[in-house]
């Protein structure tokens, strides 16, 4: 099965038992038949629909997952879900039972078609083989054109053996790219003139606005406009962490005092508290950016609506601000009270961070990591405290070089994230290096995707920050002492993992090289190490304290509505 039709075709991720890589031309003038096959097979459908979505979110081009009939496809839903919910472009294509089976209880039947349609913007089943080009054209083009997402094409099993004559086959050309749609200029006027006669000003940037390519549009409005910035986590690199307009440092006190707020790709759900008192303001005028009609006006009245392409909208916004020749003043009391809440929420964290106590901290870990981390390195996150955690102390100076649970916020997208990153850099920058970071129950959803990753020879650095539990857990002798009252199904927490326990074996066992790690000099070496390696992969297993925690925050991280 072929993964075009693509300018530069990503990896599909196959769900069976093959590696195969063709080029054929003798299938008429229809590129999607010319372009090479790139098909790897992971653990489980699970992880490579995971991965599949992030190649769509890297290349822009949706990538392919390919599944057989009935489970096969039950376990790709969670990565269609969240492909959809993070707006990445992708297509899931399933074997099915054959057609005059239907209703009869053929092996793994399963209304698929039904069941993808909760889960993707187009789900069909091509009418005949025939009719195969026109409905993958439609694919590709459902799932990249509006707000990108997810499509499922349903291959039914007696398609495999039937034959059709060439010339009856409904070739067709490749879809156009996306159109670029700009908003109304009486529209962007407004926001222009809303944005002037601010006092205390905010951009957000979210993943919407890295997906757009919207970088250097963006990066050129704050350097002009001299205007603060928050990125969301997967928008962090839009504009480099270590930008001085960026106030990630005072996300609360930023949010929670800004007078006029412009979202660029960006919504307003739980990750920004749904935009509702107390932790905004409840005069905030919002400026929505974004190519979903649907999502302006979600929670908030917005006080301008710029409907159209990211990109092209940041650019029609900053040449309003250049005629109207407006600067943000960088000697404002916003500006100053920002400035002193980073301040403080900086050398906070860096207490923390050089703390000598063993077992370590998560600050203290993250430390050492940032050190020496690659500034062009494609960061992989999740796990509850090391995922939030990692967002404050590891800084993106590049835009798409964020990978975490997302929107969505599915645990055991970390290793397929990682997968489609290492082949999306071996294809384009085989020099840039991917760092998997993970807590140790996060690891637990995917860690067998290992073998993937050795067996492909891909170069993923995983560190696994392991506390022995689910945002904590318990030490070895406290184990120990629980165990003496009783059986561990009786008496052992839920939140609690075995202590130690030695994920890195995991790694050595399939090729790789792993690392057991207590002190920050071991912590140094082992990265030292393992980022020195280009040919092979490696797991650091961290052991931290654990009940080892964040730093004390302002708001509970998350928002409960009452709406």
């Amino acid at each position: 099965m072929h993964t075009g039709p693509f300018s530069c075709p990503p990896p599909s991720l196959h769900a069976n038992k093959t590696l195969r890589r063709r080029q054929d031309s003798n299938r008429g003038d229809w590129p999607w038949f010319k372009e090479q096959t790139c098909i790897l097979r992971t653990v489980i459908s699970r992880g490579a629909c995971y991965a599949a979505s992030a190649v769509g979110y890297l290349t822009g081009r949706p990538g392919v997952c390919l599944v057989v009939s009935g489970p096969g496809l039950i376990h790709a839903l969670g990565g269609m879900a969240n492909a959809n919910m993070n707006c990445w472009p992708l297509i899931v294509i399933g074997g099915s039972s054959d057609r005059n089976q239907e209703i009869m209880g053929a092996f793994q039947e399963f209304p698929q078609v039904e069941a993808c349609r909760l889960y993707s913007k187009f789900s069909v089943r091509p009418s005949s083989l025939e009719a195969i080009p026109a409905v993958i054209e439609k694919a590709v083009r459902c799932s990249t054109y509006g707000r990108p997402g997810a499509c499922y094409v349903d291959m039914p099993g007696d398609f495999v053996n039937l034959q059709v004559n060439k010339s009856s086959v409904k070739y067709v050309k490749c879809c156009l790219p996306p159109p670029v749609c700009t908003a109304e200029h009486s529209a962007v006027s407004v926001a222009a003139s809303i944005l002037a006669h601010s006092r205390q000003p905010l951009l957000i940037i979210g993943k919407g606005a890295a997906y757009s390519r919207a970088e250097n549009s963006i990066r050129k409005l704050v350097d002009q406009c001299g205007l603060p910035f928050l990125p969301t986590p997967m928008g962090k690199g839009v504009v480099p962490d270590n930008h001085p307009n960026c106030v990630a440092a005072a996300r609360s006190r930023a949010l929670q005092h800004a007078d006029v707020i412009i979202l660029f790709g960006a919504r307003l759900n739980w990750i920004l508290h749904f935009g509702l008192p107390p932790r905004f303001r409840p005069d905030v005028k919002i400026i929505q950016v974004d190519i979903c009609a649907e999502e302006l006006g979600n929670n908030v009245r917005p006080a301008a609506n710029l409907l159209g392409d990211i990109n092209a909208v940041t650019e029609q916004l900053l040449e309003q601000l250049v005629l109207m020749e407006w600067k943000y003043p960088s000697y404002s009391e916003w500006w100053k009270g920002l400035r002193e809440k980073m301040k403080i929420n900086e050398e906070t964290s860096q207490a923390l961070a050089f703390k000598k106590s063993l077992p370590m901290n998560y600050y203290t870990v993250f430390h050492h990591v940032r050190e020496l981390l690659p500034r062009d390195c494609i960061l992989v996150s999740e796990g509850a405290n090391t995922m939030d955690i990692g967002r404050t102390m590891l800084p993106n100076y590049y835009p798409r070089h964020r990978l975490d649970a997302g929107t969505f916020g599915a645990m055991g997208v970390g290793l397929g994230f990682a997968i489609a990153a290492a082949m999306v850099a071996k294809d384009q920058t085989p020099k840039r290096r991917v760092v998997c970071i993970e807590g140790d129950s996060a690891f637990g959803f995917s860690g067998m995707e290992v073998e993937t990753i050795c067996r492909y020879n891909l170069s993923v650095v995983i560190i696994v920050v392991n506390n022995n539990g689910i945002y904590s857990g318990l030490d070895a002798d406290t184990w120990k002492e629980m165990l003496k009252s009783g059986e561990p199904t009786a008496c052992a927490p839920p939140v609690c993992l075995l202590p130690n326990s030695h994920y890195e074996q995991i790694m050595s066992a399939f090729g790789g090289k792993g690392y057991f790690v207590k002190t920050p000099e071991e912590l140094q070496n082992a990265l030292k190490a393992s980022l020195a390696e280009k040919q092979v992969s490696s797991l650091i297993n961290i052991m931290i304290n654990p009940q080892s925690d964040r730093k004390q925050q302002d708001f509970h991280w998350l928002t409960r509505s009452n709406m």
